[in-house]
């Protein structure tokens, strides 16, 4: 008969159990948080690169020695070099859009611009000039106007100019670099869109008045555009009706101020 085992022995002969364990183990806090060393070796690198930061904002190694500007014309580019003259030897750290706006705000003909620090001497200018669209007569004198109603500049020969006029009286205050009044505004966002417009006719004169915007031609045809709104769209209208009647080459009018119904006449006198 086989002997009997102990409960000892019995215990013994099983085998050992691991405790099971649910996920990661999770370590202590104290071993996330930075020892004080790291957090001294973290500030004295801050105040370094503040420092040469400081260090190099307020000398002269990153001095601006060359200007270049790209965009417009050579003359708008020249002027936007003269008013960018006091920026030569200022650090590339310490330019801002704010102290550029305002030196390149005394050349009219820049709509907008946009720079660039080249270290470690230069600073590139893009900038993109204002489109001119009319010539504004106002008595003898005569100014070139954009089509966001800016005066750009005097026009010493505008008999030279091929763009269409605009003629105001002389309460109708003009300032180079400013805007104009509403109404020659008008005209002068009418006469915006006419180099893409392809219109059958070579624009002379530009006409606005209250709620009114016309197109003269110099033998005196003329488009009547109404207001000041969907003007590409009128243009369109013109230009096709014009191209399949050749109307503009006799006086007359074109009237589409109301785009669905436009309105031609070719009759050899025409109400003003």
């Amino acid at each position: 008969m086989a002997a009997r085992r102990s409960p000892t022995a019995r215990a013994a002969a099983l085998p050992a159990r691991t405790p099971v364990r649910h996920g990661r183990p999770v370590p202590e806090l104290r071993a996330l948080l930075p020892t004080w060393r790291s957090l001294l070796i973290a500030a004295a690198l801050i105040a370094g690169a503040g420092g040469l930061y400081l260090f190099a904002r307020d000398t002269s190694l990153f001095a601006v020695r060359t200007i270049e500007v790209r965009g417009g014309t050579p003359r708008i580019r020249a002027q936007v070099r003269r008013a960018l003259r006091d920026e030569e030897g200022r650090s590339l750290l310490r330019l801002g859009n704010g102290s550029l706006a305002a030196a390149i705000a005394s050349v009219p003909e820049v709509r907008s611009f946009a720079y660039d620090r080249r270290f470690p001497h230069t600073l590139e200018v893009v900038v993109k000039a204002e489109r001119p669209v009319l010539v504004l007569r106002q008595g003898k004198d005569a100014y070139l106007v954009s089509g966001t109603g800016r005066v750009l500049r005097t026009l010493p020969h505008p008999q030279l100019s091929r763009l269409p006029r605009l003629w105001v009286t002389r309460a109708v205050q003009v300032t180079v670099g400013a805007g104009l009044p509403v109404a020659p505004a008008r005209a002068a966002a009418a006469a915006a869109p006419l180099e893409d417009a392809g219109l059958p006719l070579r624009v002379a004169l530009v006409q606005s008045g209250p709620g009114t915007l016309a197109l003269r031609a110099r033998n005196g045809f003329e488009v009547r555009l109404g207001d000041a709104g969907d003007i590409r769209l009128k243009l369109a209208i013109a230009r096709r009706i014009l191209r399949l009647t050749g109307a503009a080459a006799a006086p007359g009018y074109l009237d589409v101020s109301v785009p669905e119904r436009p309105v031609l006449s070719t009759n050899s006198q025409v109400a003003g």
